[in-house]
């Protein structure tokens, strides 16, 4: 009878954190080092551009038409801040997307240290997709 109760209990623990689903905590990534005094800085449309060629390998659709990408600054100095979403709290690439989202924005000529900080306010919504994600999923 014991062992019955052992595994019944295994089972409930089991199950409860099957169903815990804790969202990602906000954080930040950098990638990058800091440009040479007087190197020319990226425009905010090569920031985009590199942006647009990281996608979301669950429906292949880039991060900045989906909407994931809330905000772009360019620091002074030639860094770069973006602040990001993903599509859930419990996103399988969460550990993933803000990475490549920071090495590809570093890779540019012009930019020095790129951040990209992973934030959950305001929460994504499917409006938030560009027209060209919404033609792409057929969303009209």
């Amino acid at each position: 009878m014991e062992k019955e109760d052992n595994i019944e209990e295994t089972e409930a623990k089991l199950l409860q954190a099957l169903a815990a689903q804790t969202p990602v905590e906000e954080y930040s990534v950098k990638e990058g080092s800091p440009l040479k005094e007087g190197e020319k800085k990226a425009t905010k449309e090569q920031i985009v551009e590199a942006l647009r060629t990281v996608c979301d390998p669950e429906i292949m659709i880039n991060i900045y038409d989906l909407g994931l990408v809330y905000e772009i600054r360019q620091i002074d100095n030639g860094d770069v801040e973006v602040d990001m979403t993903l599509t859930a709290p419990t996103c399988p690439v969460a550990g993933i997307l803000p990475k490549q989202a920071a090495e590809v924005v570093a890779a540019l000529d012009g930019v020095g240290v790129a951040t990209i900080n992973l934030v959950w306010e305001p929460a994504w919504s499917p409006e938030r997709l560009t027209e060209e994600a919404k033609a792409i999923l057929e969303m009209y």
